[in-house]
């Protein structure tokens, strides 16, 4: 497994990570989750990602109890955990959600406790909160870190200005500002990390935890020919994922993008990772799984990386079109 440092920070992250999202919970039990984490930390990878709002505190839960039984080395993994939602579904009252102090630091506690962890490794403020001042937001970030509770924060879809509005704060009060962002990053995905962040990442330096590396399953392939019935599109309450990415063009392309991948000797799923790591602003790429072959295959990306040579580059760009085009000067 190859590792990658954070932006400008210590911490190293494996380049391909295991996330929770829809999965857990919903889609596998515990011993699923515990094997899949098992073979995950086995090939190398030492991020495992969660969030407040997965499956509303459950797969929280669920991967504190796996880490339990798992007794691995604390020091050899990070954990994160994402806060804004709140936990509590449409029961939710106020400030059990947003970026409030008082939501933030209680999320934070109730994390550890559903983690059965003492710190978390990063913390991301899930989605920015236009109802709170950034100062806030920075300083309550800045005083978990100084009480243990937390290693690093970052952000989750928050826009360059905002993330740069963060890092003036914590310039200007002498605060510890956000080392990473966790943006959705894909072949069909590509104007905030291409675009919007090449500043950000030429100034304060932000590492990235990519999300969605295959738009929700669907550059790899599997949706081709319809929807399966164990797939996340199939699971209720996921629909707005379906609207999404269920398009005619975007499944034309896709199956092209099959068509190279057969020709390289790699699944679609794999090239389509494999691309995405290869942007060098890309930290780690979290991986969703819930079958052990769906996860082995995915974790060979990395070697399918060496076959995404620049003229692949040149036919994934004439199928896909996506890329963002930047004033010329």
């Amino acid at each position: 497994m190859e590792y990658r440092y954070m932006g400008k920070t210590g911490l190293q992250l494996s380049v391909l990570s295991f996330g929770s999202w829809v999965s857990f919970h919903k889609q596998i039990d515990d011993s699923v989750a515990d094997e899949l984490m098992g073979i995950a930390y086995d090939n190398g990878v030492n991020f495992f990602d969660n969030a407040e709002v997965y499956a509303l505190g459950e797969s929280e839960k669920m991967m504190g109890r796996v880490l339990k039984k798992k007794n691995w080395d604390r020091t050899s993994y990070t954990v994160s955990s994402k806060a804004f939602w709140g936990w509590r579904g449409k029961e939710n009252k106020p400030n059990q959600t947003g970026l409030s102090r008082k939501h933030l630091m209680e999320a934070c506690h109730e994390a550890l406790q559903r983690l059965q962890l003492e710190y978390l490794d990063m913390y991301f403020c899930h989605r920015p909160d236009k109802k709170v001042p950034v100062e806030e937001v920075v300083w309550t970030m800045h005083n978990l870190i100084q009480q243990g509770k937390i290693l690093y924060w970052g952000t989750s879809e928050w826009s360059g200005v905002e993330i740069m509005e963060a890092h003036r704060v914590a310039q200007q009060y002498g605060l510890i500002g956000p080392s990473m962002e966790q943006p959705q990053y894909n072949l069909l995905e590509r104007n905030k990390m291409e675009n919007e962040f090449l500043m950000v990442f030429k100034t304060v330096g932000m590492g990235t935890t990519i999300w969605s590396p295959l738009a929700s399953g669907l550059l790899s392939g599997k949706y081709n020919n319809g929807i399966p019935e164990d797939s996340r599109f199939a699971i209720e309450g996921f629909d707005w994922l379906k609207d999404r990415w269920m398009k005619e063009n975007f499944l034309e392309k896709i199956k092209q993008l099959s068509n190279l991948a057969n020709e390289l000797g790699v699944s679609t799923a794999q090239l389509s990772i494999a691309w995405c790591i290869k942007n060098p602003n890309v930290t780690t790429a979290i991986l969703g799984a819930s079958r052990k072959e769906q996860l082995l295959e995915n974790l060979k990306a990395l070697e399918a990386r060496d076959k995404i040579t620049a003229e692949v580059i040149k036919k994934i760009e004439d199928i896909v079109q996506t890329k963002p085009v930047l004033p010329e000067f």
